[in-house]
């Protein structure tokens, strides 16, 4: 649980698991669980003209540099997300995600946010699989940036532990 009384940086880490880039190999980073409650990701499409849009799926792993190869797909069925921030400001939206994948709007010269809340209960903790990543399909015309906000801390410290480490 949050508190008031303490700042937000002392009770969550932010971490820039993809630098906008138009995804074609892109590979967002993962973050560990190990030392948080939930992971919020924080995705940002920015669309040019002539825009696909890009296929965004959930991954877990037993750690996060994937050395053991046993990546597979996290299960979830909602998302958030402000379609054309331009217009409608920072209001989110639910939206139902269809076999744990959606695309990214593809309408050209808009800007958009999507929000997908991830709790430990969605991994395969009983299996060792604590960490997670945003999965990015290729896509034309359009720049994608993925945020991480791993919240609250589990355990209460001055700086929250890192991240991006096992």
């Amino acid at each position: 649980m949050m508190t008031e009384n303490a700042q937000f940086v002392e009770q969550a880490k932010i971490a820039w698991t993809l630098a906008s880039v138009t995804p074609s190999s892109s590979k967002p980073k993962y973050v560990s669980l190990k030392n948080y409650e939930r992971v919020t990701a924080v995705i940002k499409a920015v669309n040019a003209t002539t825009v696909t849009g890009s296929a965004i799926t959930l991954l877990q792993a037993t750690d996060i540099n994937n050395a053991n190869s046993d990546e597979k797909a996290v299960a979830f069925t909602s998302a958030y997300r402000t379609l054309d921030v331009a217009t409608n400001g920072d209001a989110l939206t639910a939206f139902t995600v269809s076999s744990n994948t959606f695309t990214t709007d593809a309408t050209n010269s808009k800007n958009n946010i999507y929000v997908i809340e991830i709790t430990p209960d969605m991994l395969d903790i009983a299996n060792g699989f604590d960490c997670v990543r945003v999965g990015a399909g290729n896509a034309t015309a359009t720049s994608i940036d993925v945020e991480m906000i791993l919240w609250p801390a589990k355990y209460g410290k001055t700086s929250p532990p890192t991240a991006e480490a096992n």
